[in-house]
């Protein structure tokens, strides 16, 4: 977050709150009202917004609405003095990435910031893009089971490899659900240390830990009455896994420092990539946590189980990036696609056709188009007979990083696979060469 509009009428707090974050080498920019606002978000480009709630003329809930309408993607983050649980709630739902009490510690903000660049556990609440695309009857058969599954409360575990889009089917059913007018709150597991990810799902109150100013409600109680999604669970640790399990057994949570619990009405959905049955036989799980997730289990298959949904895929997103949608892809390319292994699944065929676009933008792409020079070709990589999937997958990220000199980022970024995920695969190929020693 490198370039910041803060919006306060106070403007002893926005002086003070412009000179810490430029402290912390951000380019700020400031406006004393929401109108003001408004009219810099025309003229001036900001990563983020950070708003107070009550301001003459237009308030900061009336800004996040009109970000909301002008700008769907900016993060917006709301400070309030006056802050209530069901103000923070109603400030979530309307699509703030997060609710900050006044006063609140530079340590507080620096964290919401932090998570903003890391794309990890903000909040997230447009559901206007849960569309899922699909015309391949395991799909179809998985969107059945979810609708109905959606009419309930029961909690939902959705186990799948990454980039199949677990997010988006968590926020499909939300949609579908009976609390699709409550928000939506998703928070990854795997972003965010022991002791953050804590006070994050839990809250707490005033004088609970050094720099803790004001209380903070958590990511649940934020989520009353609406769905919350735990991404990747599977990167819990063990600690907060008990006191997980008490949640969803008690449905009440309790603020870090909290003198009482607090009730909360809140259907969950947890998501992972691993095996969460292997953590359990490793000790790595709980086994009465996993019982308690797996009311209702979904598993989406990978891309390469789902090739009839390779051809409506490259389609939408040729209209998304493209803007064309009849564009036609001629019928080398679609015979290359279906050969592939996609070990990226979804993501990396959405990777593949974003970068055409960028690079060339052409409206009928060629297998020139498709891959990256930089590293094997899929004819080299994922189509040698007698070598399974998990080979090929091993050897296509193997051979990548070669051809980036070890570069992780630049090889993820390649392989359509997030960084966290190239490293989780390289972990369990050091595992996979200690035992075969």
């Amino acid at each position: 977050m490198s370039r910041l509009l803060i919006v306060d009428d106070d403007i002893q707090m926005l002086s003070a709150l412009e000179a810490a974050l430029r402290r912390k080498g951000h380019t700020v920019e400031t406006a004393s009202n929401g109108i003001d606002a408004a009219s810099k978000l025309e003229k001036e480009t900001v990563q983020a917004v950070i708003t107070d709630l009550r301001m003459p003329g237009m308030n900061g809930l009336e800004l996040l609405q009109h970000v909301r309408r002008t700008k769907p993607a900016m993060p917006v983050i709301v400070l309030s003095a006056y802050g209530t649980v069901p103000m923070a709630v109603e400030a979530i739902k309307a699509g703030a990435s997060d609710f900050l009490m006044k006063p609140f510690s530079h340590e507080a903000l620096d964290e919401v910031l932090n998570k903003l660049s890391a794309g990890g556990s903000g909040i997230r609440t447009d559901l206007q893009s849960a569309e899922i695309i699909t015309q391949n009857p395991l799909m179809l058969s998985l969107l059945d089971q979810a609708a109905q599954a959606a009419k309930t409360q029961a909690t939902i575990l959705v186990q799948a490899e990454s980039g199949t889009g677990k997010e988006l089917l968590a926020r499909w059913i939300h949609r579908n659900s009976l609390n699709h007018n409550g928000p939506f709150v998703a928070v990854n597991c795997a972003a965010l240390p022991e002791n953050l990810l804590e006070s994050e799902l839990f809250g707490y109150e005033k004088g609970a830990f050094t720099g803790a100013n004001g209380f903070k409600p958590g990511k649940f109680e934020l989520a009353q009455n609406g769905t919350m999604l735990l991404d990747e669970i599977g990167e819990m640790a063990p600690l907060l896994q008990a006191k997980l399990l008490r949640v969803l057994q008690e449905q009440e949570v309790d603020r870090v420092g909290g003198k009482r619990p607090i009730p909360i009405k809140v259907r969950v959905i947890a998501t992972t990539n691993k095996d969460l049955r292997k953590l359990i036989a490793r000790g790595q799980f709980r086994e009465d946590l996993f019982f308690r997730l797996n009311v209702v289990p979904l598993r989406i298959p990978p891309l390469r189980d789902r090739k009839d949904d390779i051809a409506v895929l490259t389609q939408y997103f040729m209209k998304k990036f493209g803007g064309i949608a009849d564009a036609q892809v001629d019928n080398e390319t679609v015979e290359l696609l279906d050969r592939y292994g996609w070990p990226g699944n979804v993501r990396e065929l959405e990777n593949i056709i974003h970068r055409a676009y960028a690079l060339r933008g052409r409206l009928k792409i060629t297998p020139a188009d498709l891959f990256d020079q930089s590293v094997d070709t899929p004819e080299s990589t994922a189509l040698q007979a007698g070598h399974s999937v998990s080979e090929m997958e091993r050897k296509l990220i193997m051979t990548t990083l070669e051809q980036t000199n070890g570069n992780r980022t630049h090889a993820a970024r390649l392989l359509g696979i997030s960084l966290r995920t190239l490293r989780n695969k390289l972990r369990e190929y050091r595992v996979e060469e200690t035992v075969t020693v």
